[in-house]
């Protein structure tokens, strides 16, 4: 089945839920998703209006820049873990969005050995800032459950509002909840879970981010809308933003702090974005539909999943150009790396599995069916002295 018309099945079967009253969020987000990322028209659900870009593709830049000494993610570089962690099973968790559950994976057998629900639509499991528990946001549901990662199983679920995804700034005093269909960032306390301030988002479809170096802006990518936005972390506070257009979706920043790359699920590549002066620098074309991040073992690649595409991209961080993209299958959304670097663990949207791939060779080690809507899997525990959020961001 072609491209076009795999876009116009899962369209054609939206309008047909909302006139039977069957489309659930889940449904709704794939087919908005989808039809966007194909060049359609504005899709209105409820949850977002969105019309097309026309941004201008920029020509990939392959200027190196001088090697800095600082390295955020030096505390990640492995195999070795924080002692705090080091007793705890290795477990894959994998929300099931369309299902409802999490499903839990021993990677030593690459076997589903749990399966638990929680609230409705969980999108992303999120290792706490200290990394003592793991939180599985329900963004319809509005409320996370908490895990227990040495027994893997779920102790406490407590109210939050639409918690999409879920943050920790770098010095661990805030969180940050990100409600999407409400198009605001929610500040708590992550110890009490009392809410500290609302930020409006003045553009719909925040939803992923990463933090500078410094740990002072907080930059969030507003998917249906075509913005990457610049929050003060201190002052809670919108400070600027930058059109990229297209659907970005993941940010990460580079290991020295110099730029921040955002995927773009409309664009097909990555942004490279000057994070102080608020400037897209660059563009790398990568695959239909890139979508996520993660920075490999030796902080020196970063994976990007392209997944209308079923295709893994490798970037060069250090000369910023594309190394190697690997034809995996299924539809790659959000990845982890193994402690030793030697496996990346991708959740396969469409598919409802999860896919394990060599990085030395690109090769599909595994498949692994777990539920609908496989999303923001968290391999746990891993190297890293705290978690800053999403499915396992580490420094």
């Amino acid at each position: 089945m072609s491209f076009r018309v795999r876009v116009a099945v899962v369209v054609g079967l939206f309008l047909a839920g909302l006139v039977l009253g069957s489309v659930g969020p889940f449904e709704r987000r794939v087919a908005d998703e989808t039809a966007l990322a194909a060049g359609g028209a504005a899709v209105a659900t409820g949850r977002w209006t969105t019309m097309p870009s026309t941004t201008t593709t920029l020509a990939p830049t392959t200027t190196t820049t001088t090697p800095s000494p600082r390295n955020l993610y030096a505390g990640t570089l492995g195999p070795a873990l924080t002692p705090g962690v080091a007793d705890v099973p290795v477990r894959v968790y994998v929300p099931n969005s369309g299902a409802g559950t999490v499903s839990v994976i021993d990677p030593a057998t690459f076997t589903v050995i749990d399966k638990f629900p929680v609230g409705k639509v969980p999108h992303h499991v999120t290792p706490s800032w200290d990394l003592s528990r793991l939180y599985v946001n329900n963004t319809e549901g509005n409320s996370i459950t908490v895990v227990d990662p040495r027994s893997g199983t779920p102790l406490e679920t407590f109210p939050v509002t639409d918690p999409y995804n879920l943050y920790f700034t770098p010095d661990g005093t805030k969180a940050i909840v990100v409600a999407e269909r409400f198009q605001r960032l929610d500040f708590y306390d992550p110890t009490s879970w009392q809410l500290l301030a609302s930020v409006p988002i003045p553009w719909a479809g925040v939803d992923h981010g990463d933090f500078t170096a410094d740990g002072r802006w907080f930059l969030a990518s507003t998917e249906f809308s075509g913005q990457l936005v610049k929050i003060d972390t201190q002052a809670m506070a919108v400070a600027a933003h930058v059109t990229l257009g297209g659907l970005p979706i993941d940010v990460r920043v580079a290991p020295d702090g110099s730029v921040a790359y955002v995927t773009n699920q409309g664009r097909h590549g990555v942004s490279v974005v000057d994070p102080e002066s608020m400037t897209e620098i660059g563009f790398l074309a990568t695959g239909k539909g890139a979508h996520g991040l993660t920075v490999s073992r030796d902080s020196r690649s970063l994976y990007v999943s392209n997944r209308l595409d079923g295709s893994i991209t490798v970037i060069d961080l250090a000369s910023r150009a594309v190394s190697a993209t690997w034809k995996v299958g299924g539809s790659p959304d959000m990845m982890q790396v193994t402690a030793d670097g030697s496996q990346l663990w991708v959740s396969n949207r469409y598919q409802g599995s999860v896919s394990v791939i060599d990085t030395a060779s690109g090769a599909v080690l595994h498949t692994i069916a777990t539920g609908t809507g496989a999303h923001g899997l968290s391999l746990f525990p891993q190297p890293g002295n705290h978690s800053i959020g999403h499915n396992g961001v580490y420094r």
